[in-house]
């Protein structure tokens, strides 16, 4: 990690995010010459300088993917891009669908665009496990942000830019999460909202979320999607988990109140049924490589020390890696 960030510059977009917040801390130890937040709200940046003690090698830049113009601007001599710029809220997605296709979509594209322009030589973008099968337009449009770094190592031409993704499930206690949803439930209300008792999700931590991201910029060799080997549990368990630890001398409810829109009974990281891809792992992560034909471009075989190859992959789903120990853990 010291050699990959050390001494270079980095742009995160959405850096004042639950996740991209923790990113720029994180690369800050690593001795790089720069790193910038590309964010649209002026008070989490202050907040975000604040809590970092103004290191001299941060810089803050206001901006929205959106605006092409402002990116290639903000990406003038930047060597490695983090891209977690997002909207991510499904119910409030489905209300408003077409703002997430000109965020994810559409904002995507002009983060790629401005990397080829600016020769960016490497550029992770962060995705979910709702990307699998999906029910609702988050899963949608972050599927279709995918394809599109994926489908950029191809059309690129001379440019050196490497496009990844690395895919997420749940973050705990990342803002909006359920867990910080629960904690505000229960303190204001005596009760908790759990969807469907037989609900399954993955959990990640956020400093395992974190090396996820550095990982695969270091891995990375274009057009992979990283993987953490993440642990599941219903959230029904999660609920009792939770209230046992941080409410414990406190009668709360538990409401089944039914699935949001959009929502699926359960997630996936990968489904074993694509023939398109091939699947590498090593202890803690595996990498999805697209075995993607366009006309007559075919994709250099790509070799990882420590990985190997998984003979005959399986579905990855919620509903068969529970793992209540792992994730109590996280809670």
């Amino acid at each position: 990690m010291d050699k990959e960030f050390k001494n270079k510059t980095i742009l995160v977009t959405g850096g004042t995010g639950s996740i991209g917040s923790v990113l720029v801390r994180e690369l800050l130890t690593f001795g790089p010459r720069q790193v910038r937040v590309f964010s649209r709200d002026d008070t989490k940046q202050y907040h975000l300088r604040e809590s970092l003690g103004y290191p001299k090698n941060l810089r803050l830049l206001i901006g929205d993917i959106r605006d092409r113009e402002r990116l290639l601007l903000a990406f003038d001599g930047v060597d490695i891009v983090l891209h977690a710029a997002a909207l991510k809220h499904v119910p409030i997605g489905e209300y408003n669908p077409f703002e997430l296709v000109k965020t994810n979509i559409i904002g995507s594209q002009n983060v790629i665009d401005a990397a080829l322009e600016k020769r960016i030589k490497k550029v992770i973008a962060i995705s979910t496990d709702k990307v699998v099968h999906p029910a609702n337009a988050m899963g949608v449009t972050k599927l279709m942000m995918e394809k599109l770094f994926i489908n950029a190592n191809y059309y690129k031409g001379e440019a050196p830019t490497k496009f990844s993704c690395v895919r997420f499930g749940n973050v705990a206690w990342a803002r909006g999460s359920v867990l910080e949803l629960w904690k505000q439930q229960a303190a204001r209300d005596g009760a908790i909202a759990v969807m469907n008792a037989n609900m399954s999700r993955f959990f990640m931590s956020s400093a395992q979320a974190i090396r996820l991201v550095l990982r695969a910029t270091a891995l990375t060799q274009g057009g992979e999607v990283f993987v953490f080997k993440m642990p599941s549990i219903k959230l029904l368990d999660l609920a009792a988990i939770f209230l046992k630890k941080y409410f414990p001398d406190k009668k709360v409810r538990v409401n089944i109140v039914g699935n949001r829109g959009g929502e699926k009974l359960h997630e996936e990281l990968f489904d074993g049924q694509d023939q398109h891809k091939q699947l590498l792992e090593d202890k803690e992560l595996f990498v999805i490589v697209p075995n993607v034909e366009i006309f007559e471009l075919k994709p250099s075989r790509i070799y990882y020390a420590g990985f190997r190859k998984v003979a005959q992959p399986q579905q990855y789903s919620s509903r068969d890696r529970i793992d209540r120990a792992a994730v109590v853990r996280l809670v």
